[in-house]
């Protein structure tokens, strides 16, 4: 079932798989004290990759969507339902 909103659940959740991703993507980093390899934090991951944001392009999307279903003629379902 398409859902409209994400849970807070669901957004943490993605932020997760995208921290998890991006840990991969640049790999550990070198200790500068010890010299040891260590995992980057999520503070580093996003002074790395800037606005990382998985959320917002499925928010973009959405609306996008909406926006083209809006635009449908009044006899189409899927306008009918958006209005309804």
């Amino acid at each position: 079932m398409f859902q409209w909103s994400l849970t807070l659940k669901e957004e943490k959740t993605l932020r997760v798989f995208e921290n998890k991703i991006l840990a991969k993507i640049f790999g550990p980093k070198t200790d500068e004290e010890t010299g040891e390899w260590r995992k980057l934090h999520n503070v580093e991951l996003l002074n790395l990759y800037g606005n990382a944001d998985i959320i917002r392009p499925l928010n973009l999307r959405r609306l996008r969507w909406v926006g083209y279903v809006a635009r449908m003629g009044d006899g189409r379902r899927a306008h009918k339902i958006l209005l309804g």
